[in-house]
């Protein structure tokens, strides 16, 4: 008898011809996929894919046995979705709300997946702004938020890391920094940043506004913004700077912004928070198909 991991590496290696993206499915390393793989072709007693170091192909027998078994695994899991959507009852609503493009991103495709994971749970995905986002989140507007953190805020929970990325000052394109191809924080005495108005998140200010650099020179602040596309508005007409992610050059690139890498500055992290007092069941399944689809994006994004 195929044993489970065997059976789900034979069959999503199939879908994905990739290793890596396999893997990152399955939440196991590469090399216990490989090694997975390896001993189910010993017990059949022949190749089931052809391995390259440009591709992953199914040979012939392996094509066979994926047909065979892949309606008996649907069925499987189609079984196991109908017992679980009995007990959860009638069908179930779940509201996740998102900062950021890259967030979205993730939140979006997260949301597609789960109906497939989650029988009868609806998601439903709106974006908000980082000054009102704990907000939304604790009055019940939202089950489920994917904000950067840090956050420190005893009464959520908050997830693994989605998204890593490096930190980057963005500066008017007319500035001096601009003709730099990297910066230090000590550099951020050098112009005027921009501060989010209004109450921010856990250790936000501290984290985004410093009042000093690390040695002691005095950082100031030339005007507030409400939302990120304010603030770019004000980068771009030489108003300011803003500490922020790398996602900045992918979603948000402008021709009057640079935005410098932070090379002493540590990375931006992004996860999913949800109240303690909701920590139910389908709010943790929510959580884990975004590190999936996470993981997913970033592995796609290293292999292009």
């Amino acid at each position: 008898m195929l044993e489970r991991l065997e059976l789900e590496a034979f069959l999503v290696l199939a879908e994905e011809l990739h290793f890596g993206r396999t893997a990152a499915r399955l939440h196991v390393s590469t090399g216990r996929i490989s090694q997975t793989i390896k001993a189910l072709e010993r017990r059949v007693g022949a190749p089931l894919f052809d391995r390259t170091n440009r591709r992953v192909r199914l040979t012939p027998l392996g094509h066979r046995l994926h047909e065979d078994l892949r309606p008996a695994y649907e069925q499987i899991q189609e079984g196991l979705e109908r017992a679980r959507a009995s007990v959860r009852g009638p069908e179930a609503e779940l509201r996740v709300g998102f900062v950021g493009a890259a967030a979205g991103q993730v939140v979006h495709q997260a949301a597609d997946l789960f109906p497939e994971r989650e029988t009868g749970c609806r998601v439903h995905v709106r974006e908000t702004q980082v000054a009102e986002a704990l907000a939304r989140l604790r009055e019940g507007e939202v089950d489920l938020l994917v904000l950067s953190l840090p956050l420190d805020a005893p009464d959520l929970v908050v997830g693994p890391v989605l998204i890593s990325e490096p930190r980057m000052l963005a500066v008017p394109a007319g500035h001096a920094l601009a003709r730099r191809s990297s910066v230090t924080l000590e550099d951020l005495a050098a112009i005027p940043l921009l501060r989010l108005a209004g109450t921010v998140p856990g250790d936000w200010l501290s984290d985004r506004h410093p009042e000093r650099t690390h040695r002691g020179q005095q950082i100031t602040y030339a005007a507030e913004f409400h939302t990120f596309q304010e603030a770019l508005q004000l980068i771009g007409a030489g108003k300011g700077a803003v500490i922020v992610g790398a996602q900045v050059d992918r979603f948000y690139a402008r021709p009057d912004i640079v935005c410098l890498p932070l090379t002493d500055a540590p990375p931006v992290d992004w996860a999913p928070v949800w109240p303690k007092s909701r920590n139910t069941p389908v709010v943790r399944a929510f959580a884990a198909t975004a590190v999936q689809v996470a993981q997913r994006i970033y592995l796609a994004a290293t292999h292009d």
